[in-house]
């Protein structure tokens, strides 16, 4: 069930309903929010990743609430980290990305909000194909360092105006966002960050990620005059 207080400010523990399986989260609500974004973490990762929390944090200054949530259960995670299948397993990750946007809509603090996913690695092509699936919910997308290649024939299903970022130095991860770019029939936008490599660790590369993430966001979901554009 949808949380029944609300509240705004801080960081809260919540714990999303998402079809047959309960997922530990974080929900940030700044006072004024304008829209939410859903973060879709990467091959290994979970809520706690570092670099996701830093975007996070610049889009709560912009009065974007977050919800960073971890896709698979503790046990699933526990067994992922043996066999590293899990975090592949595309049609799972973004079957629990549509239940915690369900989550989000029925939620009393961020139900008439806009929403928007932010996927890095895998965690993109889960957030592209939950975007498929939730056209009239889903009103922009932004990959870090992803693998849309992986969303497969979702692509050409994608309304949500979407932006890739990928890291100079990533050579096939540039290839295979080229690639999708060209697949994608929505408002899109392929950004390289010279000199970045996969994980954008090199000084400034992920402060640049989490300023267009946040421009693009901002545009899309806190503009109170948004549209759906055309493609491009």
């Amino acid at each position: 069930m949808a949380e029944p207080a609300r509240w705004e400010g801080e960081e809260q523990p919540v714990r999303v309903l998402a079809g047959p399986v309960i997922l530990e989260g974080d929900l940030s609500l700044p006072k004024g929010a304008r829209g939410v974004v859903l973060f879709a973490h990467g091959s290994g990762s979970s809520r706690h990743s570092p670099r996701n929390r830093l975007v996070a944090s610049l889009l709560n200054e912009a009065k974007l609430a977050t919800l960073l949530v971890d896709l698979l259960t503790p046990r699933e995670e526990a067994i992922d980290l043996q066999t590293a299948h899990l975090r592949f397993d595309i049609p799972l990750l973004a079957k629990r990305l549509v239940g915690a946007t369900d989550w989000l809509a029925r939620h009393p603090d961020t139900r008439a909000l806009r929403f928007g996913y932010f996927g890095a690695s895998t965690g993109a092509a889960a957030a592209l194909v939950a975007a498929a699936e939730r056209p009239q919910q889903i009103d922009a997308v932004v990959s870090r360092g992803g693998r849309p290649d992986l969303a497969g024939t979702a692509l050409e299903r994608v309304r949500a105006s979407t932006l890739l970022i990928v890291g100079g130095n990533d050579y096939p991860v540039i290839a295979m966002n080229q690639t999708a770019l060209a697949r994608l029939g929505c408002e899109k936008r392929l950004v390289i960050v010279p000199g970045a490599t996969h994980l954008f660790e090199e000084p400034g590369a992920l402060l640049e990620v989490a300023r267009l993430a946040r421009e693009w966001f901002e545009r899309h979901l806190a503009s109170a005059h948004a549209t759906t554009a055309s493609p491009s």
